[in-house]
């Protein structure tokens, strides 16, 4: 079993995926223990003060006027957790949940926040043991944290509430944990509110859309490169030297990786001489790595700004290097609510390009010879008709989708909390779009294939034509009209898993 070790330095975006996604278990390093145990004792110190202080001898938000005695202590951080658990709406996905464990967890470990060793290592025993607490869609506003998600983990780190296990199954926490040799942890000073201030949700969310993006952005420079074949468009304007004019960086990689998949085309070959009558492609083809290279220039900066909170200590109180605890805002989400919102822009054009590509197939007075919609017989056949349909639909979900959340503050907490980031809102968004785009892809390539093998005899490229094989393995190829929609999600799985990209890779090299 691969593990990860969090210790007192930041963990990476590889080490988030491989807990979230594939199940890595994770372990506390020495280095961690050391920090979290000796700044332990500064809480405690601060605890024992009649002086008050913020999360450990007092209320919280708009409550922080009320100095808490000693008897309560336990009380104010089991209450805490209790009340802020107040989550609604469908469950958060798996992913999401163990990439912002780890991410909360990797916080406590830096030594910085005054956890007890044990909490920190109730969260590893959770994560290793492949118990997920449930946690809701709605509950935070990317401001004091993600306080509602992170509250319903801890939750469970108390032996309260429900999770599930690696099978899927529900459990009352407190079984679950006991089934699994762990103990609930009853937090003291200052604890539950560590495990509560952090943007981490949001944060474990831009980190795998980031994953995502990485897979998907080589797609799309295939399945352009697809349809500028299948369409008899030309692989000229790609040219280094035209890219060279405009510096723009992601446009170099995506018109060199798009040449790269029409390398000897025999179908561009065909109409490459002096006597072809066409002139200029279509923006939807001639422009593709303009707007696919401005897509990767933005995961670009927002894998900057993931990097550098990935590196970042987010607590409320902090404990400083001089041994301080003091007050700060570092839990506010904008950095990372605003760059959720740009990919989610960034994510909606790509797909709407991809569509505009997919509806030149099928229209006869633009696709230069194919038969309308790609049909076998038209009139008795109608093609890929309605596949465009679909992507038009979530096309237009996703322009709704980028409508930006980071925008919009609801003040909350009695006006102390008065501008929030909705950087979570910003976070769900963007998976949604991921998906969307994930499918518009897939039906470009579905439909590309087609036009591609209607031009036969001609022959594709090396490169296109693996990916085309990769589909047939999974779907049939023309013919007469068939039950659609499952077709679309064969496709749609290959795109999701990397299976394309790696068709065309084993032909022609790893794609930039």
């Amino acid at each position: 079993m691969v593990q990860v070790a969090v210790g007192v330095g930041p963990v990476s975006a590889d080490e988030v995926v491989r807990v979230a996604r594939d199940g890595a278990e994770v372990m506390l390093a020495d280095d961690a223990v050391a920090a979290m145990a000796a700044s332990r004792a500064h809480i405690e110190a601060l605890a024992g003060n009649p002086t008050p202080a913020y999360g450990i001898s007092t209320g919280f938000g708009a409550l922080a006027t009320r100095h808490i005695p000693h008897e309560l202590r336990t009380k104010l951080q089991r209450s805490l957790i209790r009340s802020h658990a107040a989550g609604s709406g469908p469950e958060v996905e798996r992913e999401v949940i163990r990439a912002m464990m780890l991410l909360r967890l990797s916080t406590l470990a830096t030594g910085r926040t005054g956890v007890r060793p044990q909490v920190a290592q109730a969260y590893a025993g959770l994560l290793s043991a492949g118990l997920t607490p449930v946690v809701y869609e709605y509950g935070s506003l990317g401001c004091s944290g993600d306080l509602a998600p992170l509250s319903h983990v801890a939750l469970a780190v108390m032996g309260e509430g429900q999770v599930r296990t690696a099978d899927g199954a529900l459990l009352p926490a407190v079984d679950a944990l006991r089934e699994h040799g762990l103990e609930p942890v009853t937090f003291a000073e200052k604890e539950g509110l560590a495990l509560i201030n952090g943007t981490d949700g949001m944060l474990g969310q831009l980190v795998l859309a980031l994953a995502d993006l990485d897979r998907l952005l080589a797609l799309a420079d295939i399945a352009a490169a697809m349809s500028v074949e299948g369409l008899l468009g030309t692989d000229r304007v790609f040219a280094a030297h035209l890219q060279a004019l405009r510096p723009q960086l992601g446009q170099a990689v995506a018109a060199a990786n798009m040449t790269r998949v029409l390398a000897g085309s025999p179908i561009v070959a065909s109409h490459s001489g002096p006597d072809c009558p066409l002139v200029q492609d279509a923006y939807s083809l001639r422009c593709a790595p303009q707007v696919a290279g401005a897509v990767r220039d933005t995961v670009t900066h927002a894998r900057t700004v993931a990097d550098r909170e990935l590196a970042s200590i987010v607590d409320n109180p902090v404990i400083t290097d001089a041994g301080t605890v003091e007050s700060n805002g570092n839990f506010h989400g904008a950095p990372v609510a605003y760059v959720l919102d740009f990919l989610a822009i960034a994510v909606a054009d790509l797909a709407s390009i991809s569509e505009r590509r997919t509806d030149r197939f099928l229209d006869a007075a633009r696709s230069r010879g194919l038969n309308p919609f790609l049909a076998d017989d038209p009139g008795v056949d109608s093609g890929h008709m309605i596949a465009q349909y679909t992507q038009a639909a979530i096309v237009s979900e996703l322009k709704r989708l980028a409508q930006p959340a980071s925008v919009d503050s609801i003040p909350s907490s009695a006006m102390q909390e008065d501008h929030v980031s909705m950087g979570w809102s910003a976070a769900r968004k963007l998976r949604k779009a991921i998906d969307g785009l994930t499918r518009v892809l897939a039906i470009e390539v579905l439909t590309a294939a087609r036009g591609i093998e209607m031009r036969a005899p001609l022959r594709p490229a090396p490169g296109t034509a693996a990916v085309i094989a990769a589909v047939r393995d999974r779907v049939p190829g023309p013919g007469p009209d068939r039950y659609l929609a499952p077709e679309i999600e064969a496709v749609v799985e290959l795109a999701r898993d990397g299976a394309l990209v790696a068709a065309a890779e084993a032909v022609i090299g790893r794609l930039s």
